[in-house]
Parts: C-alpha cells; sequence; structure tokens
C-alpha cells in the first residue's frame, strides 16, 4: 500500500494533531498517531484519553488501511525534508517506509485496533456556532487567567456557559478573574462546562483568524468542537465552578479611564525592580494623577506617574504586576476602565460602552 504526498501538504496536518502527544506516556500507542485511509481521504487522529484531535487531508489513496506510527517521528522526518519533496509512504504490516528522493526511514507500527479512539457522546445535546476569530479572540480575553495545577482541580480549564442566547466564558485562579461574553444567533437551553485548560491551549493554537464558524457539541461529560478539517473531541472537568457573579462587583464608584498601552509601558518599567517572588506593585490614585510605585529587597525602587482624569478619593493599593500586565497584553482594547471601591477592595477593570468583557483582580499586602 503506497501513498504518494508533497512533504508541505503534510506537514501542517501533522504539526497539528502532533501538539496533544505525550512525549513520555504509560501507554507507548499514545506516542503514536492513527493512520486512515480510505476513498482518496487520510485521516489522522492523536489523542491522550483526554482530547482527541482528528484530521482529514485529500490524497490518492486506492485502498483501505489503518496503522499508528510515531507522531514525534514522522513529524520530525517530514519537517527535515527540503521543501517542494515528494514523500513516498508505503505502508507494511508492521511498519512504515517513508522515502524522499535519497532518503529512507523505515519505522515501526502498533496495530490500529489497539489505539484507544474517543467517540462522540450521543443523547441530549447543546449545539451552536461561533466565527472561528471571534471564538479565538474571545479564548485569549480570558485564558491566561486559568489556574495551572490546581488541587482544586475545577480551576484548572474554562467554563463554558450558555445561557438564552448568550455564550460566556470565566476563568479563575483564585486570584483574579477574568469574564468575556458573546450574542449568539439561537437561544439555547442553561447549561455550563468546564473544558480543560490543554484543550483551550490546543483550540487557539488551531484555529484561524477568519470568519468560518466552529460548531460546538455539548453533552454530558464531553464537547466536541467541528472547524474546517478538524474534529476535536474532549472530556469536561467534573466539577462545580465558582459563582463568577458574587465575585464581579457591583458599585465601585472611584473610576478613571487610561490609555491601555502608555499603562502597559509604565507598568512594564516599573515591574523590572519589583520583588522578583512577590510582584508587587502599588497603585497610588490621587487627583487626575496615577503613580506605580515598586521596590524589592535590595532597597531599590522605581515610580512612573500617568496622568488621569479622575476626582475620587485618594487610593493607595498594592497589586501583583503580572495579573495587571496580563490583562493590559491580551486585551485589544485601546482605553480601558478601572473601578475602585477602596484600598482593600478589588479592583474591576472593564472596556468602555461595552459589558461582555470584566476583569477583577485581588488587592494584594505590599
Amino acid at each position: 500500500m503506497n501513498i504518494k504526498i508533497d512533504r508541505d501538504i503534510l506537514l501542517k496536518p501533522l504539526s497539528d494533531v502532533s501538539g496533544i502527544v505525550e512525549k513520555r506516556h504509560a501507554l507507548p500507542i499514545l506516542s503514536n498517531l492513527l493512520l486512515e485511509g480510505e476513498d482518496g481521504i487520510l485521516k489522522f487522529t492523536a489523542t491522550d484519553l483526554e482530547v482527541q484531535i482528528s484530521l482529514s487531508i485529500k490524497t490518492d489513496i486506492k485502498e483501505s488501511f489503518k496503522t499508528t506510527i510515531s507522531a514525534r517521528k514522522l513529524f520530525d522526518i517530514t519537517r527535515a525534508l527540503p521543501e517542494k519533496s515528494t514523500l513516498d509512504i508505503q505502508i507494511e504490516e508492521s511498519k512504515v517506509i517513508v522515502k524522499a528522493k535519497k532518503s529512507k526511514f523505515n519505522l515501526q507500527t502498533l496495530p490500529a485496533k489497539d489505539y484507544p479512539v474517543m467517540v462522540k457522546n450521543e443523547g441530549e445535546t447543546t449545539t451552536f456556532s461561533v466565527a472561528q476569530n471571534q471564538l479565538k479572540s474571545l479564548l485569549k480575553q480570558v485564558d491566561f487567567s486559568m489556574a495551572q495545577q490546581d488541587i482544586r482541580y475545577y480551576l484548572n480549564g474554562l467554563l463554558f456557559e450558555v445561557d438564552g442566547n448568550k455564550l460566556n466564558i470565566v476563568a479563575t485562579d483564585g486570584h483574579r478573574l477574568s469574564f468575556t461574553s458573546t450574542t449568539l444567533n439561537d437561544a439555547q437551553e442553561k447549561t455550563q462546562i468546564i473544558i480543560p485548560r490543554k484543550t483551550i491551549i490546543e483550540l487557539i493554537k488551531l484555529m484561524e483568524d477568519e470568519d468560518k464558524s466552529v460548531e460546538i457539541n455539548i453533552t454530558k461529560n464531553q464537547v466536541a468542537f467541528k472547524f474546517n478539517d478538524i474534529d476535536l473531541i474532549t472530556k469536561v472537568i467534573d466539577g462545580k465552578f465558582p459563582d463568577y457573579n458574587r465575585v464581579i462587583p457591583i458599585g465601585h464608584s472611584n473610576i478613571f479611564d487610561i490609555d491601555r498601552l502608555s499603562l502597559l509601558s509604565s507598568m512594564q518599567r516599573a515591574s523590572i525592580l519589583s520583588n522578583e517572588k512577590y510582584r508587587g506593585i502599588r497603585m497610588v490614585i490621587e487627583e487626575n494623577n496615577l503613580k506605580l510605585i515598586s521596590s524589592n529587597s535590595e532597597q531599590e525602587q522605581a515610580e512612573e506617574e500617568l496622568e488621569i482624569k479622575y476626582k475620587g478619593a485618594i487610593i493607595d493599593i498594592g497589586f501583583n504586576v503580572t495579573y495587571l500586565i496580563d490583562v493590559l497584553v491580551n486585551i485589544q482594547f485601546d482605553k480601558l476602565t478601572f473601578a475602585f471601591n477602596d484600598s482593600s477592595s478589588s479592583c474591576l477593570i472593564t472596556i468602555p460602552n461595552n459589558d461582555d468583557y470584566k476583569y477583577v483582580v485581588m488587592p494584594m499586602r505590599i
């Protein structure tokens, strides 16, 4: 069984599906890709048992076959071959031979029947579509607030909440919370699921900056995303996400708008001399003036000043500067609104005239 395929056509799908393959896994077959050929279609599948990515491309395949092959080795070989090479891939009983001009590689395979394919759940389904570029933008607005390896496992992912014609996406690590929302074409029953961190990172990588749609199917303990030639199935995190509405403050009366990039530059400069462990920065907010002050254990200090339109109470409040820089880098709007209650309450960051985005960050004692 032979397949002839251009190296440049093969490289992207291999790159797309190989991202979820673990380098070392207790099950050796999970280091492999499932390769299936039928009726001119070559299909690649990779899984880590939590998330699965399948991708199809058109080829000149006449016969049907199934095998599994090392994801990393096939990708590295394809990438290392010269551009515009043609690969001749020979599928045999227990090996795959890859030839390109004067290069030849013999690769071992494992039986396709042993590959643990995730099957889409049947049953009650919530289905809706969002444009790829829109969903990608929404995920990037909140993904930096996900926890990493937190013992509270339900924080290691994003909450997807469908409520009527709204899709709300929320992330929190207990110190800060990001909320973003968009309007769907059709109203849906209210449903909530938590999508694992690894799935979110892969989705952001795989989606294109175009307005073709992503079809999303939510079932009891699984979500399927279908876009371009990609099918992605993921298990969901079993747990109860915190009630984010209780975290988002209402009625903070000390408010100012500020240019995002000016504040980002000042924060990045001030952060240079912040304590490396605690990363603290003080925001001193006075009439028409914002001071950013950081210091470290070597008695060094940085101070930045910015003009703002502000007439409220004087506030002297500390934050982890990383949490503020994260939001300033990831929210692509010119202006942001900062709202405070006092020097010991959370800060609410929003976009002027836009109720669809909220970022809450808890203060720290400095």
